[in-house]
């Protein structure tokens, strides 16, 4: 279970810190998605983004204190830019496309061989298609969406950030999948301690990614609003 927390409380402990990375075309609306989510913010005038950008909200999982620490391209790709230490740490990923514009859809393949060419390998990754509010401008339909998603092994959700529709929802669904993987590992290196041998994980704090993400059942790869 997970909870929306506060919107950073300095004086809170944290339990565990998980970069989440944003990618996606120019202009889908990744900053904004990232703004709803941190500051639960959305300006009709948003600037594209220029310099590197991120935000940190803390969340209660399970009871544990929980800092998202979430990673906007900052206009990177509009010059296939995109460095490796961008991906470099993080556990998460949300691969944005629009709703109303095909190309952006068409471009998440190149967009997915580039993640997994320099993330961890076990990163949970979520597609999502934003400004579903612009229904009457849809040019990618949904099950073609849900189709990729289920054919990539991905989480898949439409999201409209001016709506601040799915947008807690898609979060949500990222950091409790991470969050369950690392009870995994976490028990998995308990029962080594127990049993005499060494035990690797990384310190309390940052984490690492844990073993293979599950991927949930087709019924469960989609919850649109």
């Amino acid at each position: 279970m997970a909870s929306g927390g506060g919107y950073g409380d300095p004086s809170q402990k944290i339990d565990y810190v998980f970069k989440v990375v944003l990618i996606g075309d120019s202009a889908v609306g990744k900053s904004q998605i990232l703004a709803r989510f941190a500051r639960n913010e959305f300006s009709l005038d948003s600037k594209a983004t220029i310099g590197v950008e991120f935000q940190t909200r803390t969340l209660v999982i399970q009871h544990k204190s929980v800092k998202a620490q979430i990673w906007d391209t900052a206009g990177q790709e509009r010059y296939r830019a995109v460095t490796s230490a961008y991906y470099r740490g993080a556990v998460g990923a949300m691969l944005v496309y629009d709703v109303t514009k095909r190309q952006t859809f068409d471009h998440i393949p190149r967009w997915l061989e580039e993640l997994r060419g320099h993330a961890d390998k076990n990163i949970v990754i979520i597609l999502i298609g934003n400004k579903s509010d612009l229904e009457n401008q849809r040019a990618v339909q949904t099950d073609d969406a849900k189709e990729f998603a289920q054919k990539e092994g991905l989480f898949f959700l439409e999201t409209s950030a001016l709506e601040s529709s799915n947008v807690e929802t898609a979060f949500l669904t990222v950091l409790t999948e991470i969050f369950n993987i690392m009870n995994k590992k976490s028990l998995a290196a308990n029962e080594d301690k127990e049993n005499g041998n060494p035990v690797s994980l990384a310190g309390e704090k940052i984490v690492m990614p844990g073993p293979a993400q599950v991927i949930p059942a087709k019924s469960n790869m989609c919850c649109r609003s």
